[in-house]
């Protein structure tokens, strides 16, 4: 194969799962440093890659109704002659996309009814969660001769700090009377797993409110302000949810000392930045944390104790397997572990 020169990495899917996509694009840059490298995203999860030192440029999929809009996408794809592409989250219409802008080396799961739209394929069942995301993700790049083992020790996710957003959350810090050092509480995850209940969640904001003299910032979406509403049970407890952009997130996190989350975005956003994390994770295979726990070193996952094969979320739901997680249990390890010396 060629060496490439113009190169489109595509994961047209959630915030955790881009952040898991970055470290290829070190690895490309280490290995093709001469080479453009483009990422291919949707306009949500955009200003992820604001200042990105390894992306020349990110392009927004462009869409109609909530759908990907196929010809104006096929259109932009010609347009700029890209010679490789990485089809990252399997999906039919972006195969199909690459195949139709007659990109030369279209790379993608081999194991999908399309994979025919793809000249080189990896073979590997993602729900197996035999690994993590993010090595999953790295294995499609073996066809560009970059072998090597990803882990989380050298995972280069070069995510980037906005300096407008931060000073936006100091002066926020500053204004809502914020007790610092501060700790990040992110109770919802948009259903993308079973959840800790609300209810436990408290009780561990408690614990940290009581025992601790850490301030306390929860973090949401707008739909999960009254979420976390329920969660402001201390003076030191601020809720910002519904009032950040990504960009703020993003340095609100950088500020933290700890993120506390169940399986979502943010708590990748938060590792990928090197602050110490602590998550909620169902046994369930598909969303298990052997396949989605925070990609770095520092972190702690909790899942429920009891023994279970073949989980399914009819099953843990029913049987209320996240109610089973003894949180102060939990507030010791992240207290031992990863706040300890930590003022």
């Amino acid at each position: 194969m060629r060496v490439p020169e113009n190169i489109l990495i595509i994961r047209t899917d959630r915030i955790g799962d881009l952040i898991l996509t970055l470290p290829m694009a070190a690895a490309v840059r280490k290995r093709y440093p001469k080479a453009r490298i483009n990422f291919l995203v949707r306009a949500y999860t955009a200003e992820l890659l604001n200042g990105h030192p390894y992306i020349d440029e990110v392009l927004i999929l462009a869409e109609k109704g909530g759908k990907p809009d196929t010809e104006t996408n096929i259109r932009n794809l010609k347009s700029r002659k890209f010679d490789t592409a990485i089809a990252v989250s399997p999906d039919f219409t972006v195969a199909m996309i690459l195949f139709r802008a007659g990109i030369p080396v279209r790379i993608g799961t081999g194991y999908r009814w399309y994979s025919f739209l793809f000249n080189k394929k990896i073979f590997e069942h993602r729900k197996t969660a035999e690994k993590h995301e993010a090595e999953y993700n790295f294995s499609l790049l073996r066809p560009l001769g970059i072998t090597e083992p990803l882990s989380a020790e050298t995972a280069d996710y070069a995510v980037k700090t906005d300096e407008e957003a931060l000073n936006s959350v100091q002066e926020l810090i500053k204004k809502g009377g914020v007790a610092e050092p501060f700790i990040i509480v992110h109770p919802g995850s948009g259903g993308s797993a079973v959840d800790l209940p609300l209810a436990k969640m408290k009780v561990l904001v408690k614990l940290f409110a009581e025992k601790t003299s850490y301030g306390i910032v929860l973090t949401g979406s707008e739909k999960e302000v009254n979420l976390c509403s329920e969660l402001e049970v201390h003076s030191r407890t601020i809720n910002l949810a519904g009032r950040l952009s990504l960009p703020e997130l993003t340095a609100l996190s950088s500020l933290s000392r700890l993120f506390i989350a169940n399986s979502t975005g943010p708590i990748h956003i938060a590792a990928s930045l090197g602050i110490p994390t602590a998550g909620f994770y169902p046994k369930i295979t598909v969303c298990s944390p052997k396949r989605w726990r925070p990609y770095s070193v520092g972190n702690l996952v909790f899942t429920p104790p009891l023994e279970c094969s073949n989980c399914t979320r009819e099953q843990c739901e029913k049987l209320d397997c996240m109610n089973t997680i003894d949180i102060e249990y939990v507030f010791h390890e992240i207290m031992t572990k990863l706040l300890k010396n930590r003022s």
